[in-house]
């Protein structure tokens, strides 16, 4: 996500406290699906036209509103950042063994435990297969924004953060289309490949591109201060848009929302525990490796947090507005920001603890 206001350079970046939007971004979320729940009562044809706009299987109001979520995220990612990458090998190694090694396959492996087996009974059986197939959807690719305000609160290098995030971006453009089809194919879901490949172009490399382009523009032009205005700007619009996005999607899920609101809390389960337990994980492993407390902490939260702005569009682009994936990649956001900030509490409480079993970084 993309509401901090730090400036993602070689430089330590300061330390912003959580905005109004930020800390309540739960509320807000919340406040979209009531609202679109009922405008899509209220105005179904308007939705159904806004759903119908697609060219080329891609709906374009939501391409749209996506490009304003990711594009400033990614215009605070300063590529040079890799260089940083051999000063913190212990912890790279150990954020990206859970993010890319772990976390997908075992958000499938909770999928198939809660959505398709224990919580069956209770799902529309039409929608279990969609369910799984957005879960995985939301775990394949690491948060790349939000993470510099996570790691912000619990005191971490922001020399670690912003390589880990370069590094995870370089990654995905490259990982995150195999190992969905990968696990899309051991759950017996078709994969799409001229659709997959569609997303990854148009979510990951298109707005790569675009905002290093845009960043090298602003920084030639007129320097790191002409970069840190254009984010300021640009945070409550990429945040406006992912509300916006959340109408839109509540909209057209309104009538099967209201059918069955407790879908809503069944596909929270497996996303919570995903979350601790990779969180858990990462900690753990940098703990092993005595990495130093101020790299741990930012590399754990790293670890557990998802792209769900990417997971959502892809979910839409593979299987509808209307799909339980699409729905699922939402719950992500829903129960996103107070389950990190639960992690941040743990992290920072357990300091002693981390401390007295580590030993150099």
């Amino acid at each position: 996500m993309s509401q901090s206001t730090v400036v993602a350079g070689n430089t330590a970046a300061k330390k912003p406290a959580l905005s109004m939007f930020e800390r309540f971004l739960t509320f807000w979320v919340a406040l979209c699906i009531v609202a679109g729940i009922a405008l899509g009562q209220m105005m179904p044809g308007v939705f159904r036209a806004l759903g119908d706009a697609t060219l080329a299987q891609v709906n374009l109001p939501v391409a749209a509103l996506v490009w304003l979520m990711i594009v400033p995220m990614l215009l605070k990612i300063d590529p040079t950042a890799l260089r940083e990458v051999g000063q913190h090998w212990r912890g790279i190694a150990a954020t990206v063994g859970v993010n890319w090694l772990v976390k997908p396959f075992s958000m499938a492996l909770l999928a198939w435990i809660f959505i398709a087996h224990l919580f069956r009974p209770w799902l529309p059986p039409d929608q279990i297969a969609s369910y799984t197939a957005g879960l995985i959807l939301l775990a394949a690719a690491p948060c790349t924004a939000m993470v510099f305000v996570w790691s912000n609160l619990v005191d971490g290098e922001p020399h670690f953060t912003l390589s880990q995030v370069a590094l995870n971006d370089t990654i995905m453009v490259f990982a995150f289309a195999p190992i969905v089809a990968l696990l899309l194919g051991l759950s017996s879901i078709a994969v799409p490949w001229d659709t997959l490949f569609l997303s990854v172009v148009l979510y990951i490399v298109v707005p790569v591109i675009a905002a290093q382009l845009w960043r090298r523009v602003l920084l030639v032009r007129g320097g790191p201060a002409a970069l840190a205005h254009t984010l300021r700007t640009l945070a409550p619009l990429s945040l406006s848009a992912l509300l916006l996005t959340l109408v839109l999607l509540f909209g057209l899920q309104g009538e099967q929302i209201m059918r069955q609101p407790v879908v809503i809390v069944l596909l929270a389960v497996p996303i919570v525990i995903q979350v601790y337990c990779n969180a858990g994980l990462a900690y753990w492993v940098n703990r092993r490796l005595g990495v130093a407390w101020c790299v741990a902490g930012p590399s754990s939260l790293i670890g557990a947090s998802n792209f769900f702005e990417l997971a959502v569009a892809t979910a839409i682009v593979l299987f509808g507005f209307q799909s339980g994936a699409a729905l699922a990649t939402v719950v992500g956001v829903l129960v996103e920001v107070p389950v990190m900030l639960s992690v941040v509490h743990i992290v920072r409480r357990t300091r002693g603890w981390y401390d007295s079993g580590a030993h150099g970084a």
